[in-house]
């Protein structure tokens, strides 16, 4: 009989594997209901968690901690599993942590560093600026992935690895890609600049408009509901909704995330408005349900599996000495589907 892992747990509760991980760490950050039936059936099943964080009560383990920030993408589902499989197979333990949206990951870190013993630590999602007397504090490797960096002139000063697109000229690419179909009110619904990858993808939304000479009509860019996860399908559904209720003539919709984008297609819908006939809506990850959505949804597909792979090679390359740390920028890929067409002549 094949062994039990801590995916098949979370596939028999229905849950992710952050929140079977967070449910055997005793985590805070989950519902009771939740935890007590994911402990029955860890205990009808007979699993052993030896990649959790009571695994960290040995002397010699070894461990890396994943802090995960916007936890409802799909996109980070994704690598999560991906980083869990690398891990497993070079005899490493993990530690999951959802790190909530007003949360300073490095903070997080920190307190992780000192309760656990860990080998190293990646980032997912998050913010990429951070000042420098924070993560002097971290002791030991650690890698940004999915983030690009705020700055190069750190590196060098500063030792760490980092893995992502550059999402300012990806951002560029998808509203360069709507302009040529003859779009110019477009909204773009996103995080607000001084957070995550918002800054760097609005950036690359309005280079695209000013390379045109066009400037980005006023109120087009819609700042996410705080109190809402801020990548979540809801979020995408209440900002879209609000902006459409206010009235504003929109033709095209781009969202900064794929999940932002079906919960924008829904709003859209619910205003008696046809995608892509009326208004056409684009997102950004590549996602496997936007491929199966109605319609199929045009997106920026990121490399999910080789940025997965190398971010954690990378990380254990560093903490076994074989590599120096490395900053690496992967290429995103246009996916057109069938959430996009030519503006119609009125």
């Amino acid at each position: 009989m094949a062994e039990i892992t801590i995916k098949d747990i979370a596939k028999q509760c229905g849950v992710g594997i952050s929140t079977v991980s967070r449910a055997i760490n005793n985590h805070p950050d989950i519902n009771p209901g939740t935890r007590k039936r994911i402990m029955r059936v860890i205990e009808e099943t007979g699993f052993i968690p030896n990649n959790s964080a009571r695994n960290l009560k040995r002397t010699d383990a070894k461990c890396i901690a994943v802090l995960v920030k916007g936890i409802t993408n799909p996109f980070f589902s994704s690598m999560i599993q991906m980083i869990e499989e690398e891990t497993q197979q070079n005899r490493y333990a993990l530690v999951l942590r959802h790190v909530e949206a007003k949360e300073d990951e490095i903070d997080v870190a920190l307190e992780l560093e000192k309760e656990k013993r860990l080998s190293g630590i990646v980032f997912l999602g998050g913010r990429f600026t951070h000042p420098e007397e924070k993560l002097e504090k971290l002791k030991i490797p650690f890698i940004f992935s999915t983030i690009g960096i705020d700055s190069p002139e750190r590196i060098g000063r500063i030792k760490f690895s980092n893995i992502a697109v550059d999402d300012k000229l990806e951002s560029r690419k998808m509203t360069e890609y709507l302009l040529g179909l003859g779009h110019r009110r477009i909204a773009f619904v996103t995080e607000r600049p001084e957070e995550s990858v918002g800054r760097r993808r609005i950036e690359g939304y309005r280079e695209a408009f000013a390379k045109r000479g066009l400037t980005v009509p006023e109120g087009f860019i819609c700042y996410v509901q705080e109190e809402v996860e801020h990548f979540s399908m809801e979020n995408g559904y209440l900002t879209t909704k609000k902006l459409l209720e206010s009235g504003e003539d929109v033709t095209a919709i781009y969202a900064a995330s794929d999940t932002l984008a079906i919960g924008a297609c829904r709003a859209v819908l619910e205003a008696g408005k046809r995608i892509p006939e009326d208004i056409s809506v684009a997102g950004y990850d590549g996602i496997e349900l936007g491929e199966y959505y109605h319609p199929k949804l045009t997106t920026i597909k990121q490399p999910v599996e080789e940025m997965a792979k190398k971010t954690i090679r990378v990380l254990l390359d560093v903490i076994a000495g074989r590599e120096e740390h490395r900053q690496i920028v992967l290429p995103a890929k246009l996916v057109v589907r069938e959430s996009t067409a030519a503006i119609r002549e009125s």
